[in-house]
């Protein structure tokens, strides 16, 4: 499903460059479920960013079902995130003036998906992942848990082959995390490949396939069995 050949992403601060990618080659076929750990600055949220489309590589191959993403151009590079991958962030993203409901429509209402599909696909999410009852809500009305599963909601609405996510229980206590985590563990087992950034050893553990990344560049890689 994913090829990465030789990728280097350079950042430049001031005068100093830092090599936040170097030369990094990996394969991951569909289905799997990945945790990247490393310490600050090892390059594990450039990776899912570049993996995600939402950073373009300096130099090297990022083929995603044997395509070479790096000859897109930037609307096709929208189009293809908006099909085949879904994002969870730490820090939630959404947007405090809309609803639950709206916050996960609202990538769809930018593709084009008409709005009783929208609602359709939003409300099969949000009653999979126990928030139906909170579709109205603004943001400020959800526990921590309850934002990360409109997050999660949005991210999965549309069946993503990918689902990348960043340290998705940083912001949550232990019980709502472990919900998270047995959520998109769930998604995993249904197809979906998964990717874990995290500095949780607990919660890198769980995956099937462990990276360990330093300075820009993949020091481990054990499929854990």
């Amino acid at each position: 499903m994913i090829e990465l050949d030789k990728v280097c992403k350079t950042f430049y601060l001031g005068d100093q460059s830092v090599h936040a990618l170097d030369s990094v080659s990996l394969h991951i076929n569909q289905g799997e479920y990945i945790s990247v750990m490393g310490p600050s600055g090892s390059g594990k949220s450039t990776l899912l960013n570049m993996l995600g489309l939402l950073d373009q590589i300096d130099s090297g191959r990022y083929c995603l079902d044997t395509v070479d993403t790096t000859t897109l151009s930037e609307p096709e590079r929208a189009a293809t995130r908006s099909e085949k991958i879904g994002f969870v962030f730490q820090a939630y993203h959404l947007i405090p003036r809309l609803s639950a409901r709206e916050n996960i429509e609202l990538p769809m209402m930018l593709v084009g998906v008409p709005p009783k599909e929208r609602r359709h696909l939003a409300e099969q999410a949000m009653t999979r992942l126990g928030i139906a009852d909170r579709a109205d809500h603004l943001p400020r009305q959800l526990s921590g848990g309850q934002r990360q599963r409109v997050a999660l909601a949005r991210a999965i609405v549309r069946r993503p082959k990918l689902l990348l996510a960043d340290e998705p229980t940083g912001n949550l206590d232990s019980r709502s995390g472990a919900e998270v985590i047995d959520l998109i563990e769930e998604l995993n087992s249904e197809g979906i490949t998964l990717l874990v950034v995290t500095h949780d050893p607990q919660l890198g553990s769980r995956a099937h396939r462990k990276i360990t990344m330093v300075d820009g560049r993949i020091a481990s890689d054990s499929s854990g069995e």
